[in-house]
């Protein structure tokens, strides 16, 4: 049977409630992640999940969806639909945004482009298998890519991460021009990924539950490779990658699918994130050397290069 309301103030209650816990892991700073060590993770995921799953009768839905947008600075002028449409929280914060807002920047020799909205935190060069989640805290490429038999063929080229802040569009683009190979999933913890955590918890991306998309390029991306790794974080178990990718295969929760050489262009639906999170990327292949990133830190917008072989 179905679940469903008995009345408006029993949903106002349980939205309430996940709307302090969310706020609370969400709060950057010591005492969040002092709060985190104890906090059950995994569980509270699942509660919140299942709160912003809830249908919200039409008449709340402006109020208390335009409180959520407007406290982390959403864009409604940007969402498809008006805020009356979406019948749960997760509902909105999966929105599609209005048509031809984020056109894909001109193809040009090795052009990479952003598959979300966000701001770029960290980038830079693989070297001794490893990336760079903030100053100082270093993660293993191989454990990033668990799943992979042969995640070392990136060594030399590029890894480049973009946070999602819950006011931004959560849906996850392709990058490049090419065919795909390969997806994955690799269950976890799940920590948030906010500058506090990634600043102060080791191998943070190693541990959180996230999920795979691997592609080789073609045309003028001939010679790349892209990994994209979509990393979960407290309140955002769901990470989603795209029916169009499994081929009418069932995802493992821990494992890998060989994807046969899918063609895809930059823009396409990559997969989706149930609130917000962060993606990295890594370069690599022939020409990942002459590979230059054209954005190294700041806001970026899905479809913006980020950059080309030089």
């Amino acid at each position: 049977m179905p679940l469903s309301w008995p009345s408006p103030s029993r949903l106002a209650l349980v939205l309430a409630l996940a709307w302090a816990i969310y706020v609370l892991v969400w709060t950057p700073g010591p005492l969040g992640l002092r709060f985190l060590g104890f906090y059950p993770k995994v569980l509270g995921s699942k509660i919140v999940g299942w709160a912003a799953n809830r249908r919200i009768p039409k008449g709340w839905r402006e109020p208390i969806l335009g409180r959520f947008g407007r406290h982390f600075g959403a864009n409604f002028d940007e969402a498809e639909r008006p805020l009356d449409h979406y019948e749960s929280l997760q509902a909105f914060f999966t929105r599609r945004l209005k048509p031809g807002l984020r056109p894909q920047a001109e193809p040009q020799p090795g052009y990479l482009n952003s598959p979300v909205d966000g701001r770029i935190i960290a980038s830079g060069r693989i070297e001794a298998g490893m990336a760079l989640q903030a100053k100082g805290l270093p993660y293993r490429i191989t454990e990033l890519l668990k799943h992979d038999p042969d995640a070392k063929r990136f060594e030399g080229g590029h890894f480049l991460t973009i946070y999602l802040a819950p006011k931004d569009y959560h849906r996850i683009h392709v990058p490049i021009q090419g065919r795909v190979t390969a997806v994955g999933r690799v269950d976890g913890e799940l920590w948030p990924v906010n500058d506090a955590s990634t600043g102060n918890v080791p191998r943070l991306y190693e541990r959180n539950r996230r999920a795979t998309w691997v592609a080789t390029g073609t045309g003028p991306d001939e010679g790349l490779e892209v990994a994209a790794i979509l990393v979960g974080a407290t309140h955002v178990g769901g990470v989603v990658i795209d029916e169009r990718w499994l081929e009418n295969q069932v995802l493992p929760k821990d494992g890998s699918l060989v994807v046969d050489n899918l063609a895809c262009e930059p823009g396409d639906d990559l997969g989706t994130f149930e609130f917000g999170s962060t993606v990295v990327l890594l370069i690599g292949g022939p020409k990942a050397g002459q590979w230059v990133a054209e954005l190294t830190e700041g806001d970026v917008k899905m479809g913006q290069r980020l950059g080309a072989c030089r």
